[in-house]
């Protein structure tokens, strides 16, 4: 059976690791140390940094395909690596659009996609040039390295000392404008090396501080022509960009009821976690095929709703146990599927999610956030008691 090579040992290559197990596999993960969430449910693997080419290496050799769980290897090192033959998948072609924003905007306005209007930032005469152009506030970013609302500065008027002092520490930036949005979506797809694609639902994603909160499944009030054309859009970007595995296109719906990219990211996705329980093929499955040039698997969800609740660190752990905490839980939402990353909590870092599923939006998202808040704060949104009489008895 053929083994997979993934670069980064977070959670996306812990559950990536999970689905591999299902399908015979070997999940090889490069981890900063054995101690990262993946390899600590994987027997193979290689301690290193992503931007060691000579670790790299050591990752596949023997490996049917190498993939990452994020976007952080340099294109000096992969570039090596593919003249040598080694099959990474997505190509580091492909990957410079989820590494690059300024890459990425230009490469999707050359395609006739709906990209906010952006420019590259030298000085701060430029963003003061771009806002006046083309009106405030903006948007200035990273071009690289940002994530989690990481890199990302929202400027109401002109701030030459934050561009100047970006700048002097090296940051490579770009501005675009502030788009007047009503909520954010995300579709995700997933393509083959023999070409073959599929899509999952157009889902809505809450943002909070710049961090993915929850995720709805399909997007409430979404038409079927809109959600097919978002998908069609993902479907494109996909083959045209010559991407292999997962990708998700993060939008932004307009005002004016139209979308807008404004990301991409070319592995499993936080907005697609709900797929595990949710859909007949999980994000992390169809990645493992998708690389694999498996034929891919049903997306057909398996409820009409799915919400998946992000559990963050609190701002003060809790007294209580994590153990505890999920007899609790699960006390109350006996339906509620529970995924932990055997990560740390400090404040707002993702230490895991809860995916139920249900006919009714607003009640499935009310017992999704309400779990997932009591994991993470050993509190009751809603004022239940913990040490109230155990549910069970009334099963």
């Amino acid at each position: 059976m053929p083994v997979v090579g993934m670069v980064g040992g977070g959670q996306l290559a812990r559950m990536t690791a999970q689905a591999a197990v299902a399908l015979g596999q070997t999940l090889r993960v490069l981890a900063a140390s054995d101690a990262d969430p993946a390899a600590q449910v994987t027997p193979d693997v290689v301690v290193g940094d992503p931007d060691d080419g000579a670790a790299l290496r050591r990752l596949a050799t023997g490996c049917s395909a190498v993939t990452f769980d994020h976007e952080g290897v340099p294109q000096e090192v992969l570039g090596p690596l593919a003249e040598a033959g080694i099959p990474l998948r997505p190509s580091p072609q492909a990957l410079v659009h989820a590494q690059d924003k300024l890459v990425m905007r230009r490469r999707l306005a050359g395609m006739g996609l709906p990209v906010p209007a952006f420019a590259a930032v030298s000085a701060p005469s430029d963003v003061s040039a771009f806002g006046a152009a083309e009106g405030w506030p903006v948007v200035l970013k990273a071009i690289r390295g940002g994530y989690d609302g990481r890199g990302v500065w929202f400027l109401p008027g002109p701030d030459d000392a934050l561009v100047a002092d970006l700048l002097e520490r090296g940051t490579p930036l770009m501005v675009e404008t502030a788009v007047p949005m009503t909520r954010e979506l995300a579709a995700s797809v997933a393509r083959s090396p023999f070409g073959q694609a599929a899509a999952w639902p157009v889902v809505e994603t809450l943002q909070v501080d710049g961090q993915c909160a929850r995720v709805t499944a399909p997007a409430p009030g979404l038409s079927p022509d809109a959600a097919g054309r978002v998908q069609e859009l993902a479907l494109r970007i996909a083959e045209e960009l010559g991407v292999v595995g997962l990708m998700t296109v993060e939008l932004f719906e307009t005002t004016a009821g139209e979308v807008v990219v404004n990301e991409l990211a070319m592995r499993p996705h936080n907005s697609g976690h709900w797929t595990i329980e949710g859909s007949v093929t999980s994000q992390f499955e169809q990645h493992l095929r998708a690389v694999l040039d498996y034929p891919l698997g049903s997306t057909a969800p398996v409820a009409p709703v799915a919400v998946m609740a992000n559990v963050l660190g609190a701002a003060e752990e809790p007294a209580m146990s994590m153990d505890e905490r999920l007899h609790h839980c699960f006390a109350r939402f006996p339906e509620a599927k529970v995924h932990l990353y055997a990560k740390a909590g400090r404040p707002a870092r993702k230490i895991g999610h809860v995916t139920v599923l249900g006919s009714t939006e607003q009640d499935v998202r009310e017992r999704a956030e309400l779990a997932a808040t009591w994991l993470a704060t050993a509190t009751w949104a809603d004022g239940w008691s913990a040490h109230a009489d155990d549910p069970r008895k009334d099963s």
